[in-house]
């Protein structure tokens, strides 16, 4: 087996694993990203909504919240810099007659977080910007922050600045296990070549694995890692012309932001995700399949909002899988970035906003190293 001396290693070429290291190769590390599949952001960070988060929903003080806000601007302007297609289209949250006084504490939470770019609408103020929206929506939060953008074309874009910067990705590179040690940590990995890895910083951004990952490296962290749980998110396409310019959100869950509709770039319309937990025992890989039973679910949710939606008009999209650190029933939680000594920083639980929060995550883990 051989052996390598490396200054910063991280685990996972998902969008958290690529905003990390392109930072950190700009500021002169020497970086290795290993991935254990043959391409960038394989799992959770293409098998989602695709949008910019405006930082609504999140408590006060949270990473979540934190991050997704200073995420969402920093974002804009990357895409700006780097020619990626993004849409700034506007949200709207939509309630209905029952849950019109929830919207006053989302504004509040929202605009404690310092979310900017909200006004509050009637129900008929609402319909005036989207007409096919129910009569008995009764009142709306309106984001004109909120977009949606290519995010493969993003992915892309900090791939090719973190390999301008020297940087590399080592793909179809598993890691197997690991140590923290006074100066460093080894990594064992596993592959056509495998090898030892002696690192003076790794990064865990390993996604749907990184509480599992986090565990086959020995040190004091282990005793003290969250039980990984996750929610399956399925999607449905709608056919023909989507009647609805902004993206429009019902009130959301505990386990999700609602059954929400999205229109894309190329102006599909989409509704999704919904929230099936899965076993307690589950573990990656996932299956990835949608059943068609579920479009009955879809039907009903989105008829609340949208009642015009037609028997025939939804056909089974594609699904991800969110990494949670809470179970079933509870409050969503929070990201968690934590450092095992100087050495170690293992990213868990990075689920939603976490496309949006990718480059105030970076600079959040940059900071840490300092």
């Amino acid at each position: 087996m051989e052996r390598l001396d490396a200054d910063t290693v991280v685990i996972g070429a998902g969008v958290i694993g690529l905003a990390v290291g392109r930072l950190l190769a700009i500021q002169g590390r020497d970086v290795i990203v290993l991935e254990s599949e043959p391409l960038i952001a394989a799992h959770t960070s293409s098998r989602n909504s695709e949008v910019i988060h405006a930082g609504i929903y999140y408590a006060e003080g949270s990473l979540k919240a934190r991050h997704s806000v200073a995420g969402r601007r920093m974002l804009y302007d990357f895409l700006d810099t780097h020619k990626v297609t993004y849409k700034r289209c506007g949200k709207l949250v939509v309630a209905h007659e029952d849950e019109v006084e929830q919207l006053d504490d989302i504004l509040a939470r929202a605009q404690a977080n310092g979310v900017e770019g909200l006004s509050v609408l009637s129900g008929d103020e609402a319909r005036v910007r989207e007409p096919a929206l129910s009569p008995k929506i009764a009142g709306a939060i309106h984001s004109s922050v909120t977009g949606i953008f290519d995010s493969h074309g993003y992915f892309l874009a900090l791939q090719g600045e973190l390999e301008d910067r020297g940087g590399m990705i080592a793909f179809e590179t598993p890691v197997l296990r690991g140590e923290v040690l006074d100066d460093g940590v080894e990594l064992v990995t596993g592959g056509d070549f495998p090898t030892i890895i002696k690192a003076r910083t790794v990064i865990n951004a390993a996604g749907h694995n990184s509480v599992f990952l986090a565990a086959k490296i020995a040190g004091d962290h282990v005793d003290t890692l969250p039980v990984p749980r996750y929610v399956k998110g399925s999607y449905f396409s709608v056919t023909g012309k989507t009647p609805f310019s902004h993206l429009i959100y019902p009130m959301p869950g505990k386990a999700s932001l609602g059954l929400h509709l999205t229109v894309d770039l190329g102006g599909r319309g989409k509704l999704g995700p919904d929230a099936e937990w899965l076993p307690a025992d589950a573990k990656p890989p996932f299956d990835y399949q949608v059943d068609p039973a579920r479009a009955d679910n879809f039907y009903a949710s989105a008829r609340r909002y949208w009642p015009g939606l037609e028997d025939g008009d939804l056909s089974r999209d594609y699904a991800g899988v969110r990494p949670k650190l809470v179970g079933p029933g509870e409050p969503s939680g929070d990201f968690m970035i934590e450092r095992s000594g100087p050495h170690l920083i293992n990213l868990l639980g990075i689920e939603s906003p976490g496309l949006t929060s990718s480059l105030s995550i970076a600079e959040h883990v940059a900071e840490m190293l300092v």
